[in-house]
């Protein structure tokens, strides 16, 4: 998905002091072989099992396969799942039977910590040379995060966290206007579950503590910068998040560095729910897009994925999530 913000980039200068911290910056003295292990394999087979239905596109056959697969598989992982069905229209009229996926875990506990990506697919390669109008199969954009997430799920069931966890999958992320459609402009036409979610909870007042929302996260190569939507809403969560990241090797790969802000779910998430949240988003200075060679196009498949990455996003996310109490 994702659209770029230049102009707030532009207006930000001392990035570092613009920041504006949500979440408190805590010193961590976790041992992470404490920690409920995070399987790199398990996390790919995942990315690969959702990849398998074909194109997730909201209406279609592997869409609904999916998504009774990932219910499935989460109800014998969480206390509890939900399913939010809303109807919502897209840019070209088309009116999306879309479903975000809410898996909760110690749903008693009254301090709660979010964890998200989409689970949807571009409904066309408009980023591609070739056969545009065919949906992709979204292996990095819209999988990866979804299995690290399934996988910390599974985690989870053998080693429950001492505090509440909801594991929510958005859909109806990337049916985004493409840049040269022949339709009326219309605003925010990405992420419409999320703004869905944001506007109608699945539960009266719901209220998470922070949250961490992971998109492109397995792809051959891919690091991670701090983006600046992240760092203006939740600074010290950022932070925190790649020191834990550093602490656990992982510093090649989360870097200590801005990216440009953007537009992701985290930003309704951030601006209608007011809950803090950042956006682990692998983003790179080698393509005119600022994504991965990869985005939007045909070539977002199994190929592209890389357990070593899955491997670290999950365990910083465990991590993180860990120092909570």
């Amino acid at each position: 998905m994702l659209a770029f913000i230049p102009y707030l980039f532009a207006c930000q200068g001392n990035q570092k002091e613009q920041a504006e911290p949500a979440v408190e910056n805590k010193e961590s003295s976790i041992d992470p072989q404490s920690l409920p292990p995070f399987n790199a394999d398990s996390a790919y087979a995942f990315v690969a099992k959702q990849v398998s239905f074909g194109p997730r596109v909201p209406n279609s056959e592997g869409h609904a396969q999916c998504a009774a697969w990932m219910i499935a598989l989460l109800k014998s992982f969480a206390d509890t799942v939900i399913v939010q069905k809303a109807d919502l229209k897209a840019f070209d009229g088309k009116v999306l039977h879309a479903k975000n996926i809410i898996a909760s875990f110690n749903p008693q506990s009254e301090t709660r910590i979010m964890l998200s990506a989409h689970w949807d697919t571009r409904p066309f390669a408009d980023q591609d040379s070739k056969d545009q109008d065919k949906p992709i199969d979204g292996a990095n954009d819209g999988a990866s995060g979804v299995g690290i997430l399934l996988e910390i799920a599974r985690a989870y069931r053998i080693q429950k966290p001492s505090i509440g966890v909801d594991i929510i999958l958005w859909d109806a992320e990337d049916y985004g206007q493409p840049a040269d459609s022949k339709f009326p402009e219309m605003e925010d036409s990405y992420c419409l579950g999320s703004q869905y979610w944001a506007k109608n909870m699945h539960r009266p007042n719901y209220m998470a503590k922070w949250g961490i929302l992971l998109d492109m996260c397995g792809a051959l190569g891919a690091s991670f910068s701090k983006e600046q939507q992240s760092v203006k809403f939740a600074g010290n969560l950022v932070d925190r998040t790649w020191q834990n990241a550093q602490t656990l090797g992982y510093s090649s790969i989360f870097l200590q560095e801005y990216g440009d802000p953007i537009i992701d779910d985290h930003y309704y998430i951030n601006t209608l729910a007011h809950i803090p949240t950042i956006d682990i988003i692998h983003r790179t200075n080698s393509t005119r897009s600022g994504f991965g060679p990869y985005w939007h196009t045909h070539n977002d498949n199994m190929n592209s994925i890389d357990k070593n990455v899955l491997r670290a996003v999950g365990e910083t996310v465990i991590y993180t999530v860990a120092q909570e109490k």
